[in-house]
């Protein structure tokens, strides 16, 4: 009965031993970076990730491939297949085939000076917070190849493909001395000016985003909401059982004593 209760004050610990990790790792996924902005939490609303699944396929799926996804995955958040069908799929794809693009790894050396990524899983290995942050810290920038720069990721050679609805922004910044080394000066960024308007307003920009982010993070793991769901479950489950291990093993030692 000890080895039952040492072994579930084990899993206890490790699971709590993970989850600090996990925090710690979010946390200082940028750090020494420009800071990050909190990503609105909206993969439990198939309203948002419809409006992110119809972002992603018009402005994503040009030269980003997503090819751990298949387009009639797209009916657990709520869409059918003629609407998957007449509303996003943009090429001569099948409902049941896989998001892929016409335009081969080489060409997009060729075009970009790198293969753009493969989207699949791109929340999981960047996290919501940098993709949030990332893909409205864009601005103008005429020394860089495309004409574009990014605070997030400097010198970033993917153009701004949502600069129409956004506008055209310039970055604005100040020459200030390193507070480590005053003989130094760095140049720190104080805000943006916006240069041309953009289709939609600061928030509502921000919002579509968000909205964004949260498809391609429902994308990277479909499972998730169902497998906090069960984690949820099996730790109530483990809570129950050590209670009732517990009362077990005290009513069995007062026999013995």
């Amino acid at each position: 009965m000890k080895r039952i209760l040492q072994t579930l004050m084990g899993v206890c610990q490790a699971t709590v031993l993970v989850a600090a990790l996990g925090f710690v790792v979010s946390a200082n996924a940028n750090e020494g970076g420009f800071p990050l902005d909190a990503a609105p939490n909206r993969v439990s609303s198939n309203a948002s990730l419809q409006n992110g699944a119809k972002i992603f396929v018009n402005y994503c799926l040009n030269c980003h491939s997503a090819t751990s996804m298949r387009y009639n995955r797209l009916r657990d958040i709520g869409l059918t297949d003629q609407q998957i069908k007449d509303n996003l799929i943009l090429n001569d794809a099948k409902v049941g085939d896989l998001m892929t693009i016409s335009m081969t790894p080489k060409e997009g050396k060729v075009f970009f000076g790198k293969t753009p990524p493969d989207l699949s899983v791109e929340a999981r290995a960047r996290g919501t917070d940098w993709l949030y942050t990332y893909f409205r810290t864009f601005y103008k920038d005429d020394n860089t190849q495309t004409g574009w720069n990014n605070l997030v990721y400097p010198t970033v050679g993917m153009p701004h493909v949502l600069w129409q609805l956004q506008g055209e922004r310039a970055a604005k910044f100040e020459e200030r001395k390193d507070p480590h080394d005053e003989s130094r000066t760095e140049k720190v960024f104080v805000g943006f000016e916006q240069l041309t308007p953009g289709t939609m307003k600061p928030q509502e920009y921000d919002d579509n985003i968000a909205d964004l982010v949260a498809f391609m993070s429902w994308m990277a793991e479909p499972v998730q909401l169902e497998r906090k769901r069960l984690g949820v479950i099996v730790l109530l489950f483990l809570a129950i059982f050590t209670l009732f291990a517990w009362r077990l093993n005290k009513a069995y030692w007062k026999d013995i004593h």
